[in-house]
This record gives C-alpha cells, structure tokens and sequence, in this order.
C-alpha cells in the first residue's frame, strides 16, 4: 500500500516538474486570451439577451428578445435578413468550392515553382483588407457610363443597370463579388490534398483507360472529400456571418433586399441601441450555424476518414 502511495507521489512530482510548469504557463496565456476575448464576450452575449439592456438601469425583460425576434410580421426583418443570408450561401458556397477545385486542378500539373507563383497570385487578394476591396468593387459597379461593368454592357449593347441601387440586381452584384474575390485559402487546401493522392490510382486509371473527366470524378473527388466537407463547413460558417460586403457596399438596401443576419445584428446594436436583442439574434445565429454544421458532418461525414 505504502508503496503505490510513493508511486503515486514520484509520478505527481514527475507530472509538476519544471519543463511542464512552463508548458502549462505558455498555454495559460493562451486560455487567458481566449477566455477575455472570446468565452467571456459570449457569456456576456447570452446573459444580456434577456435583458433590455442600457448602460444604466437595465430591465430583466426574460425571453422577450427572442419572443419579438422569431414573431413574425412586416415590420420584423430577421425572416427577410435570413432568407437573404439563405439565399446568398446557397448560391456563394457551392460555387465558389467548384471555381476553387477547378483552379486547383489547373494549377496541379505545373512545376513547383510555377504552383508558387499562381497560389501567390490567387491568395494576393485576400491579404488585402475588406475595405480596400469594396471600395474597387464600387467603383466597378459606378452606376455612371464610367463604371466598369457598365462599361462592358455599352460595348456588348446592353442597357447599362444600376447595379446596387436597384432590387433586381443588388443581391446579384454581392454574388458576383464574393465569386470573383480571393479563393486563395480554398485552392490552396485544395492542392494540398490533391498532393496527397497517391499517383498509383491514377496509373492504374491510364491503363484502364479512363478520360481525364472520369480520373476527376472517381478518383479525385472521392480522395478530397474531407477537404470538401472542411471548406464547406467553414464557408458556410463565414457566408452566414457575412457583413462586410452588404455593409461597404448596399448598407442593407435598396429596400433590405440585400439586408444580412450580421449586418441586421450590427444596426440593432450600434444603429438603434437595442443590446439585448441583437445579442438574441446572435445567439440564434450561432444555433443555426451549429445545426446546419452538425447537419453537413452528418450527411457528409459518413465515410470520410480525418
């Protein structure tokens, strides 16, 4: 007894020694950050949602925030704000995955070098701030003769077009942006895993024959699921919690058509001063997020190996 006693005591003053007293220090810094920047903001999220929250005197107001959130009427534009963040993902993710994984396979036959230098090309944009590509992109949406797109349309004949200033063509044009915008991350990853595939599968595919078409859609497609179920996963994340491009570019309009979650979420805040419900909306968003990721993990993830 005495001695599995001393052998506990040897293994705790092992496990304390002072290697790991620093390792536990360096991570501490970190948790610390973590814990300010983050885990505490979303506390404090979900404790001021049930409050009419002001910097003096809030009232306790229960589930009232979430109550007048989810009730439906004209007035409400969360119903509007979430079918344009709908429709916005289901339309951006996909695509921009397929323009990703296309550039990708382009690049992959290319020497090192060259890969280098198109991945610094594709990633360059994304290095720049949010705001610095807006304001291009509204100069190629100038809704004058001088604007670049409208440029393009006098050339091909076409009527020129409002571009942000009208409801047919404003969610359009946030499309547009966020499909001709860095994809430098996603072909990046992308000609990581394709890196990773054995050249033996496609050997094998050339003395059966196989078209170039099929190589892709059996062998390569197949072998960077879980990067595709990754990319999905975390472009889907960031299209609902898009704000920069609505904000810098539409503000929300014309007529809220191109009004987002986090944009929605943003004016309740620091617009209208309403704290608790915006941290309400929040707080439902991040449940939506969550649900839909659980929901691709689990129609995705079946066969996937990580």
């Amino acid at each position: 007894m005495k001695k599995n006693q001393g052998l506990r005591l040897n293994r705790r003053r092992k496990f304390f020694n002072d290697e790991d007293r620093w390792g536990y220090l360096f991570i501490a810094a970190a948790m610390i950050i973590f814990a300010v920047f983050t885990l505490y903001p979303v506390i404090n999220a979900v404790y001021t949602s049930f409050f009419d929250y002001k910097p003096f005197g809030s009232k306790y107001v229960g589930l009232q925030n979430y109550i007048e959130t989810l009730k439906y009427s004209k007035r409400n534009l969360f119903y509007k704000a979430a079918w344009n963040t709908l429709v916005y993902t289901a339309i951006v993710v996909p695509l921009s995955l397929l323009i990703s994984f296309s550039v990708a396979i382009m690049i992959l036959p290319f020497k090192k070098r060259t890969q280098s230098v198109f991945k610094a090309m594709y990633y360059l944009p994304g290095v720049a701030s949010g705001v610095a590509l807006s304001v291009v992109w509204l100069w190629i949406y100038d809704s004058s003769p001088d604007g670049l797109f409208n440029q393009l349309l006098q050339f091909l004949h076409i009527p020129t077009q409002n571009w942000l200033s009208s409801t047919k063509t404003s969610m359009l044009s946030l499309i547009i942006m966020a499909l001709l915008s860095s994809h430098g991350t996603s072909i990046i990853t992308y000609i990581a895993a394709l890196h990773g595939i054995d050249n033996s599968y496609f050997e094998a595919a050339e003395l059966d024959g196989a078209s170039f078409m099929q190589k892709v859609r059996l062998i390569v497609w197949p072998l960077v699921k879980p990067t595709t179920l990754f990319l999905l996963v975390t472009g889907v994340i960031g299209s609902f919690q898009v704000f920069m491009n609505a904000f810098m570019m539409t503000g929300g309009g014309p007529d809220n058509s191109t009004t987002m979650i986090g944009l929605l979420i943003y004016n309740n805040a620091f617009v209208y001063a309403k704290y608790g419900l915006a941290c309400a909306q929040a707080i439902l968003l991040a449940i939506v997020i969550a649900i839909v990721s659980l929901i691709q993990f689990k129609l995705m993830g079946v066969d996937v190996e990580y």
